[in-house]
């Protein structure tokens, strides 16, 4: 295994899950704001997981997204 390969490789799938998740947080809460199913004061528990089949790994992350 090449360590510089395999960390490159992990912070570019971290980067592009990061970029791509925000987006999608930031566009659902706009809609649900347009929509009046939140206020835009809420805190919204969020949850993620990472699974790696080939690794049998599936590892939860719990968290909080503060709206104010």
């Amino acid at each position: 295994m090449d360590e510089e390969t395999f960390n490159l490789s992990i912070r570019t799938f971290l980067k592009m899950v990061g970029v791509n998740s925000q987006r999608q947080i930031e566009q659902a809460v706009a809609k649900a704001i347009a929509a009046g199913a939140i206020g835009g004061v809420e805190s919204l528990a969020a949850t993620m997981t990472l699974e790696i089949a080939a690794l049998k790994l599936n590892a939860r992350f719990d968290g909080e997204i503060r709206l104010q």
